[in-house]
């Protein structure tokens, strides 16, 4: 299926997604917060600068955007027809560097979590708060 907008377009939308404080995030934020556990943002001393760090617990959260993170199965990880080769090389690094950051936070001592971006819905809510309920605990 062709894309919808212009190279230049394209590129422009693309070029605006951050790494922070996403729409995704700050709803895991004000979730979590609600369900009383206080916690750091993206602390850069820890590997991956995690999205949720609680060091009381010595835990953190990522939440992944399936794109961006290559969330197997999902259908919101889905490459782009055109210039394949440049994105699955971006998306395998991500990958990769996910991995590596996850292994590196376990040899410190920390535990993480990932919620994926897909996972993020106000129907799943119950789902969610027991799953960090747990993972917290």
């Amino acid at each position: 299926m062709p894309d919808i907008f212009s190279k230049k377009k394209r590129s422009e939308i693309m070029s605006k997604i951050g790494p922070k404080n996403s729409e995704p995030e700050i709803f895991i934020r004000k979730l979590v917060h609600g369900m009383g556990y206080r916690f750091r943002l993206h602390r850069k001393e820890l590997p991956g600068k995690p999205d949720l760090v609680f060091p009381k617990y010595k835990k953190v959260i990522f939440v992944n955007g399936c794109f961006w993170h290559g969330h197997k199965g999902c259908k919101r990880a889905k490459l782009p027809e055109t210039n394949k080769s440049f994105w699955e090389k971006k998306i395998k690094k991500n990958v990769k560097n996910d991995e590596k950051n996850t292994k590196a936070l376990k040899s410190l001592g920390w535990d993480s979590l990932t919620i994926w971006q897909c996972e993020i819905n106000t129907n799943n809510l119950s789902f969610l708060k027991r799953e960090i309920s747990v993972f917290l605990s």
